[in-house]
């Protein structure tokens, strides 16, 4: 992921999460409990102590438990490991300590993947998935079957993407990329998603603590120029795309050439899409037949 989108608070939840905050206990501006909860939060640099202090509050359902949850975020511990979950592309995504927070550009990702899902049955594969968060908001969007796969090389995430895909029939691996993946697999995937770490390494210092501190260093780390992870995945990708089946993989803006020329090296015709209220940028690599 790129350094503008490495913080889970840039955004604000209440932007992140429309639909939850529909559904939200309303809480009274004039509540004391809640002033003091705002006012600690703003005390310790939250931009959206509001909206955070709502999340917090209507998840606690004991005084003790709330302010367990006030004590974690004031010493910097994302929200989203605090409530154990995440709002993402409409869907609930369960998320844990120590486990990558899925980050609102990456929604464009999925609008990405979606339109390019065939008519009828598709396979869709997720690798680095993480919590499982893209192939979930992928399956969900869909009305047609859809066989989906994801991998992820750490366990604690591996278990987190088990819990959130289970509900949509998914399968999840643990392994290095396609090595975690069944063979039967091969030439078959339609659609194949990859939300690869793309920070360069000298990059990882000016990371927000949150970010840094919190999420696994795996999962943000792209190595020198970002891209170490990436060009693995395209290297593998044509073994595994069916025809005319396509690989997208969200890259930092600065990183689009790069990307692109790795992807016509691979065998791939490449293209960029771009999305200003996302802030986003992805790759995209399609398996030619002709």
């Amino acid at each position: 992921m790129s350094l503008t989108a490495v913080s889970p608070t840039a955004v604000s939840p209440a932007g992140r999460g429309v639909a939850l905050r529909a559904t939200m206990p309303i809480f009274a501006a004039a509540d004391p409990g809640r002033a003091s909860v705002i006012a600690e939060l703003r005390a310790a640099g939250c931009v959206f102590a509001e909206d955070e202090a709502d999340l917090l509050l209507a998840a606690a359902n004991v005084p003790h438990r709330l302010s367990a949850m006030v004590a974690r975020r004031v010493a910097g511990e994302p929200l989203e490991h605090i409530l154990g979950w995440v709002d993402f592309a409409g869907v609930r995504v369960s998320v844990a300590p120590g486990v990558f927070v899925p980050r609102r550009r990456t929604e464009f990702l999925v609008l990405e993947a979606v339109s390019r899902l065939p008519n009828g049955p598709a396979v869709v594969v997720d690798l680095c998935c993480g919590s499982g968060a893209i192939g979930l908001a992928v399956a969900s969007a869909v009305r047609g079957p859809v066989e989906l796969h994801a991998a992820d090389v750490d366990p604690v995430a591996v278990g987190c993407a088990r819990r959130n895909l289970g509900a949509v029939g998914g399968h999840v691996f643990e392994g290095d990329l396609y090595a975690a993946l069944p063979r039967r697999l091969r030439g078959r995937v339609n659609v194949l998603v990859a939300n690869v770490p793309y920070v360069p390494t000298d990059a990882m210092a000016l990371l927000p603590p949150e970010a840094r501190l919190h999420e696994p260093r795996p999962a943000l780390d792209g190595g020198p120029d970002g891209l170490d992870v990436f060009r693995r995945v395209t290297a593998g990708a044509v073994d595994w795309l069916a025809p005319d089946g396509h690989l997208l993989v969200e890259v930092g803006e600065e990183q689009t050439s790069a990307a692109v020329a790795e992807l016509a090296t691979a065998g791939l015709a490449a293209l960029v899409a771009r999305s200003e209220e996302h802030e986003g940028a992805v790759v995209i690599g399609t398996r030619r037949t002709r």
